[in-house]
């Protein structure tokens, strides 16, 4: 069974910063805001997720990436997403659309500023993923 571990947002950029509880909408998390529309955001691109998996593994590889650092909204873990997963946070129901292409702006999270590491193209699975709002609601990290 999946878990939420953090949830993350900004007044744009990275890194995201760790609140408690948030609303949930169709355009994703209420007073989370991308600096770059044009590639962040949107219906399709409501909510950035990070397997907490994928973080523990980069860190293991001495990556100095930390939750809200490449710019999620929720860290999460026992998930297992791919494109086309749906899965439930409390009521908010999700679905996985995309993977999140790695971007130079959360090049501080990794040795050598190498954030193609993120790729899901060269490492599948290892992402970031871009997902939509399929039904929205309150969310809150559990004591």
């Amino acid at each position: 069974m999946g878990k939420l571990l953090g949830i993350y947002t900004s007044t744009g950029g990275v890194p995201k910063l760790s609140i408690n509880s948030v609303e949930v909408d169709l355009n994703g998390l209420i007073g989370d805001e991308q600096q770059n529309k044009k590639h962040h955001g949107g219906p399709l691109k409501a909510i950035c997720v990070l397997e907490n998996e994928v973080l523990c593994k980069l860190r293991d590889e001495g990556h100095p990436i930390t939750p809200g650092s490449t710019g999620e909204n929720l860290l999460i873990e026992g998930f297992n997403l791919e494109i086309g997963s749906v899965f439930s946070i409390g009521l908010v129901e999700l679905e996985v659309m995309s993977a999140a292409s790695p971007c130079y702006k959360i090049s501080a999270s990794f040795t050598d500023g190498q954030y193609r590491r993120m790729s899901n193209e060269k490492f599948p699975g290892e992402t970031r993923w871009y997902c939509r709002v399929l039904s929205g609601g309150s969310i809150s990290i559990s004591a």
